[in-house]
C-alpha cells in the first residue's frame, strides 16, 4: 500500500493508467465469469453485463446507506 501511495505522489499519470487498467480487467474477468455461468442458460449476451452492473450498483447503494 506504500508502494502505491508513493506511486501516486511521485507519478500520477502512471498510478491512474494503472487504476484504470485495473478496473478494465476486473470489470472483464467478472464479466467473463459471470458470462460462463449463465451459459447454459442461453440467455441473450447483454444479460451477464446488466447483472454485473447491477451487482455494482447494489453494492455502492449498500456502501451509501453505511455512512
Amino acid at each position: 500500500m506504500n508502494h502505491l501511495r508513493r506511486l501516486q505522489a511521485e507519478q500520477p499519470v502512471i498510478f491512474w493508467v494503472l487504476v484504470a487498467l485495473g478496473l478494465f480487467l476486473g470489470f472483464q474477468l467478472v464479466l467473463s465469469v459471470v458470462g460462463l455461468l449463465l451459459g447454459p442458460f442461453r440467455l441473450p449476451s447483454w444479460v451477464p453485463i446488466v447483472i454485473v452492473v447491477g451487482g455494482l450498483v447494489l453494492i455502492a447503494r449498500g456502501q451509501q446507506r453505511s455512512r
